[in-house]
């Protein structure tokens, strides 16, 4: 049985943060790390390996105190939304694995990430508690600041695990089950964040948008520019193709062009167009980005 992991961190500047919260995983025997993507625009990495279950819920624990010890989100600034040094967590079942399996999972880890690390931590998606808490966006729409204030206070924001207060540096984190997600972001030619967040909401699935879509418009300073940032939640309802062209239609009727688009971590053979690098127009992408060729 393969299950897979793709913790959101926190740190996309210090290479060397980064690097020992790989080191942490990679060090848990039977677990394989495929990939590890730095994100300065976003300040945020995204971890991701693979193993049998008990293996990676070791290593997603190990990733997560080494975190915990690392950042501290008082002092963090980036153009993604957070709320923990560990963000989000998901467990996605690969190979012999069903859903079931990274749901248990998920409540192990995140029991064990509240009882011995003092995070407040939400079960979300396939392993919610609560029909309001399967949408990540919903859960960290008030960021680590207003959660700040919220938790220990708030009825609703009593955290499946861990303490009724938020940790003071770390935040707190959200952990689910769910399938392959594809991050993607497209760039736009211009700077204006307001056109960015209107394709947002126009291509998202819960504004009328395409199926399985999740977008928000981001202005990112290292790049000039602003960014259309898309979670593919379903990619057999929407490949990568139909996003791009959705973007590109509608960045046109508000006279703006795409500039580029980019993939972040690893992504399923079955959702690329053919010629992906010239089709999406991504910027940095690797063969070694696709998820089966590391199986």
């Amino acid at each position: 049985m393969i299950v897979e992991s793709v913790p959101n961190f926190s740190e996309g500047r210090r290479p060397e943060v980064c690097e020992k919260i790989r080191a942490a995983a990679a060090g848990v025997a039977g677990v394989r790390v495929l990939d590890l993507q730095k994100d300065p625009s976003h300040n945020r990495s995204v971890l991701t390996f693979i193993g049998p279950p008990d293996a990676v819920g070791e290593a997603a624990f190990a990733a997560a105190r080494s975190a915990v010890e690392l950042i501290d989100l008082r002092v963090h600034q980036g153009g993604h939304p957070r709320m923990g040094a560990l963000d989000v967590l998901p467990f996605v079942p690969l190979r012999g694995a069903a859903m079931p399996d990274c749901t248990a999972l998920a409540t192990r880890v995140g029991r064990r990430l509240g009882d011995e690390l003092g995070l407040p931590v939400f079960l979300y998606e396939a392993a919610a508690t609560r029909p309001d808490r399967r949408n990540l966006a919903d859960i960290r729409k008030p960021q680590f600041e207003g959660l700040r204030d919220l938790i220990g206070k708030d009825p609703d924001r009593v955290p499946d695990f861990g303490p009724r207060r938020i940790h003071p540096t770390a935040g707190c984190a959200a952990v689910g089950a769910r399938m392959p997600l594809i991050a993607y972001n497209v760039d736009l030619e211009t700077q204006d964040l307001a056109v960015a967040k209107k394709i947002a909401k126009r291509i998202r699935e819960r504004d009328g948008g395409l199926p399985g879509i999740k977008a928000l418009g981001l202005f990112i300073a290292e790049r000039n520019c602003a960014e259309v940032s898309i979670n593919v939640c379903d990619f057999a309802r929407t490949d990568l193709l139909g996003v791009f062209t959705a973007v590109e239609r509608e960045a046109t009727a508000l006279g703006a062009r795409v500039r580029s688009s980019e993939i972040v971590g690893l992504v399923p053979q079955a959702a690329l167009p053919p010629d992906p690098a010239r089709a999406l127009r991504l910027d940095g992408f690797s063969s070694a980005q696709v998820l089966e060729s590391h199986l």
